[in-house]
């Protein structure tokens, strides 16, 4: 659906995580393009709604993306005359209230499209993230109805992105990823985590899987010469270890509960200070 109305933008800003400025005319007095409480929605790059158009438009847009490169949550008023010098011959004037919400826009990458993906991908997407899905089979992106492919989106904020190697996404990612490793296959999951490490730009690695899993991995990383400080940004069993279970739901509330806790977390470190912190073994589900 196309948006067109600021309240369809505001809307979708929030289910993206995309800071924006909402514009509302506050008061009028004269003759005016639009009366008192019209609005109009301004991202980085977009605009919903109108104003009015004209110069008063085109000024209040570049003051709104001003406001925003700012990075912080504010509330501006300011006056404009609608005169010659402004561009106008309405003679009236307006004051608008600039409202400036910075959301949160992390982005995750989930890798693996089996069940407990399935569950958590769902919950994942109700958060202000931006979420790449990724898996070599197409087919079950359509099991669970998503239908998709690399150019095509399961929700709003999920782009689902079938690649036949999976670990060559991981380049592509932007800057201060997150991603989660929920795949089938021990040795993709490897792969994955090697090359993930090797990256500077990955901020969380987390993987499913049992301690037995995780031990294994740590090792053969080690013997790979990969250092301590390396092999730490691993989190492996993921989840947080007091809510309990092996159904795909339990399993993936877990992990979204650590996600969450992250997300809220200022300074983004990792809710676990070891990569074995789940004291529970975790059973993964079969990818079928």
């Amino acid at each position: 659906m196309r948006v067109t109305t600021w309240y369809e933008a505001l809307y979708r800003c929030q289910s993206q995580g995309q800071s924006y400025v909402l514009v509302t005319v506050l008061q009028t007095a004269g003759s005016t393009p639009r009366d008192a409480g019209t609005k109009m929605l301004i991202t980085d790059a977009e605009q919903y709604d109108t104003i009015g158009g004209g110069h008063l438009e085109y000024a209040a847009t570049a003051q709104a993306r001003e406001l925003l490169v700012k990075g912080q949550h504010i509330q501006h008023i300011e006056s404009f005359p609608l005169s010659s010098k402004l561009g106008q011959c309405c003679g009236g004037a307006v004051k608008l209230l600039f409202e400036v919400f910075v959301e949160h826009h992390q982005h995750i990458a989930v890798y693996g499209a089996g069940h407990v993906a399935a569950a958590l991908v769902p919950i994942l997407a109700q958060l202000p993230v931006q979420i790449s899905w990724i898996d070599s089979r197409a087919a079950l992106f359509n099991r669970i109805g998503a239908e998709c492919n690399s150019a095509e989106q399961f929700s709003q904020n999920v782009a689902c992105i079938v690649n036949d190697d999976p670990s060559e996404t991981l380049a592509q990612l932007p800057s201060g990823t997150w991603i989660i490793i929920l795949t089938h296959n021990h040795q993709l999951d490897y792969e994955l985590v090697e090359t993930a490490l090797k990256l500077g730009h990955i901020d969380f690695i987390g993987m499913i899987g049992s301690q037995t899993k995780a031990k294994r991995f740590v090792t053969r990383l080690a013997h790979r010469e990969f250092c301590e400080t390396q092999i730490a940004r691993l989190v492996s069993p993921i989840g947080l270890p007091n809510i309990p279970g092996k159904r795909p739901i339990e399993v993936a509330v877990s992990i979204s509960a650590q996600i969450i806790q992250k997300l809220n977390d200022g300074e983004h470190q990792h809710t676990t200070s070891n990569t074995i912190a789940r004291p529970l073994t975790v059973k993964e589900p079969e990818a079928s």
